[in-house]
């Protein structure tokens, strides 16, 4: 572990819908927002870029969707990943056990990765970090396509999801048995996925904070969460968005976008990370 503190503050679904890219390019000119992650086949993801362009201090990276959103790639190149409607699955546990098990599955992924990280090249941005929506590069299968492909760009640092429970708990002071149990679960990945980066020479945060209360990084949480921020690279992740949108891709009802935003603008959020000596990092600059 490091011996100083160091925060990298992101945006998921960079492209998803105009309110989340208008909060994203708020958030990071006149607030603490430091990294995006790009969704390349997304709706607005055109416009993500453009805004982007103009954003050089912006860590953008790429947030590989193989559930909740459409592919890349033709709907009929990949008829395995999408149903009916041309959409990738929701169901993460049941479509991950069926990747795993099918080798036509697995090579349909594959495509589909490579397709978007060929898209991400095609912004002319420089990959600042890799993610997963719904943290689903976690499953071997999206593995093994970074491992392919991450050395041609460098090899970006990979979002490690691993919240640990002490400073989760002491932050939050809620929903004990569900903080613990997620905690379990995210060690074991945590350790199985730090041996991976350590033979495929990538880099990672030590700790990331969202996992358990995703959709709800207000500014009284965010306060509480700097206060217990535990020695490393931290990663606070959040969903932010200048209004509510409706269709396919709309935010769960339980998330509170525009809070995440207001956040993420908190005068008070930006004067206690200033008098920690805490400067919101982009991935690359806070692992190097």
């Amino acid at each position: 572990m490091r011996s100083d503190r160091k925060l990298i503050i992101t945006a998921d679904d960079f492209g998803v819908a105009l309110p989340v890219n208008e909060a994203i390019e708020q958030a990071h000119c006149s607030g603490i927002l430091s990294a995006a992650s790009l969704m390349v086949g997304a709706p607005e993801a055109a416009d993500a870029v453009e805004r982007a362009s103009r954003l050089p201090a912006l860590g953008v990276g790429l947030h590989l969707t193989l559930l909740n959103g459409r592919p890349v790639l033709p709907p009929e190149a990949v008829p395995g990943l999408v149903g009916p409607d041309g959409r990738f699955s929701n169901d993460a546990v049941g479509f991950g056990i069926a990747l795993y098990a099918s080798p036509r599955l697995r090579d349909q992924a594959k495509r589909e990765i490579e397709a978007q990280f060929g898209r991400f090249r095609q912004t002319g941005l420089p990959m600042d970090h890799i993610n997963g929506h719904r943290h689903f590069h976690l499953h071997p299968v999206v593995l093994d396509a970074i491992a392919r492909l991450a050395p041609d760009f460098g090899n970006p640092p990979l979002r490690l999801p691993y919240e640990p429970y002490a400073a989760s708990f002491q932050a939050n002071r809620d929903r004990i048995l569900g903080r613990l149990a997620g905690s379990l679960f995210y060690a074991v990945q945590a350790h199985r996925i730090r041996g991976w980066l350590a033979n495929h020479g990538m880099k990672s945060n030590d700790h990331v904070f969202g996992l358990h209360d995703s959709g709800a990084m207000t500014e009284t949480r965010v306060l509480r969460l700097l206060g217990h921020l535990p020695e490393g690279v931290s990663e606070i992740y959040c969903h932010p968005a200048t209004r509510r949108w409706d269709g396919p891709d709309a935010l769960p009802a339980s998330y509170q976008p525009e809070a995440e935003l207001r956040a993420l603008l908190s005068p008070s959020v930006k004067a206690r990370m200033g008098a920690m000596g805490l400067k919101p990092l982009t991935y690359r600059a806070a692992v190097s």
